[in-house]
């Protein structure tokens, strides 16, 4: 299994990345839904919303029809994300806050960020470019996610979280232009997306705000 899963990665690096994070933040993103006691469509509706929001936004800003809407087995991975979800709410007492989920969240956030960076390199985009499509593969679904919560996206007032998105697009770029093959790019970039979320969620890193460089 791992073998062949390694060496499909080497094959084609998208698809596994993209099928990953498609698990992953359909699974995220139906916890949280759980938690707010949604019912079961609304736990499909922000599940799904978390895993495929992204990826649509990069497809769109790459001018090609959402994988979403073209390949039904996007769906399929999006639904068993949704179906783990409710199977760890049955089994555990606070899903949204249990370390699977947790790194279920930042291996989503890496998957994303990789195929992101994958998808703008191919479409041939600049350095920014290549960076602001896998941060927004990356944190797109999650920011949809929260406004169907009725929050404000998280992203944008707490956490390190879309920096960490940032930093594997930067990290794949750098290894395209130095030489390296896809599958290392991909493989450096969802190693250095992953490592720092995990790092910021167990040191509680978080970006400073304006109101700390008041004096005083």
């Amino acid at each position: 299994m791992v073998r062949e899963l390694g060496a499909l990665l080497v094959a084609d690096p998208f698809v596994v990345m993209n099928a990953i994070g498609l698990v992953a933040f359909a699974l995220v993103g139906a916890s949280k839904a759980i938690r707010e006691q949604f019912d079961l469509f609304g736990i499909a509706v922000v599940g799904l919303a978390t895993a495929f929001a992204g990826g649509m936004t990069r497809d769109i800003l790459v001018n090609r029809i959402p994988l979403a809407l073209s390949d039904p087995s996007e769906i399929a991975l999006g639904v068993v994300g949704v179906g783990l979800a409710i199977g760890l709410h049955v089994v555990l007492e606070s899903p949204d806050d249990h370390p699977v989920t947790l790194v279920s969240d930042a291996v989503g956030l890496a998957a994303f960020a990789t195929a992101g960076a994958i998808v703008a390199t191919e479409a041939g985009v600049s350095a920014f470019g290549v960076v602001a499509i896998a941060t927004v593969n990356a944190v797109g679904g999650g920011a949809i996610a929260d406004i169907l919560l009725d929050r404000a996206p998280f992203i944008l007032f707490e956490d390190f979280y879309a920096s960490c998105a940032v930093l594997g697009g930067t990290t794949y770029w750098l290894a395209v232009t130095a030489g390296l093959g896809g599958s290392t790019a991909a493989a450096a970039c969802a190693a250095v997306t992953v490592g720092t979320r995990l790092i910021a969620v167990t040191q509680g890193w978080s970006l400073p705000t304006a109101q700390r460089f008041r004096p005083g």
